[in-house]
């Protein structure tokens, strides 16, 4: 069953090498267990959705001509999240400022290739409809 996705739950990115934390900002006034609750639109990088780390995708400019000047070696570079679309598919039936709630079944892509998946959504009782 989904989880609604509050502030502080952690991300992983599938070519990033450590997990982010998930920042939201309270500008909806809607707390799940205490903390702000997460929607769709939490998104933009660095803002809502920190570092992972490294990254090791090759689609990444960084990683390509790192891993170009190290003769082909794979070599990850500094992970900086290019996601430009929102969560999806979010929960449908659950809108939070007339926006879909962020649920852990949600995936945001980075332009690198990288899938954001919610590894825990630091909530424990709430279950989005």
């Amino acid at each position: 069953m989904p989880q609604q996705v509050t502030m502080g739950a952690m991300l992983q990115c599938s070519f990033g090498v450590a997990p982010a934390s998930l920042t939201v900002l309270p500008v909806n006034r809607v707390m799940a267990e205490g903390p702000p609750a997460a929607t769709i639109e939490d998104y933009v990088p660095l803002v809502n959705i920190g570092s992972f780390g490294m990254c090791m995708s090759p689609a990444n400019p960084a990683v390509a001509a790192a891993t170009a000047a190290a003769l082909g070696v794979l070599t990850p570079m500094p992970c900086v999240p290019v996601t430009v679309a929102p969560w999806a598919p979010g929960a449908g039936t659950m809108l939070i400022g007339n926006v879909p709630a962020l649920d852990n079944v949600s995936r945001c892509m980075c332009t690198w290739g990288g899938i954001i998946s919610v590894v825990d959504p630091a909530t424990v009782r709430t279950n989005v409809p």
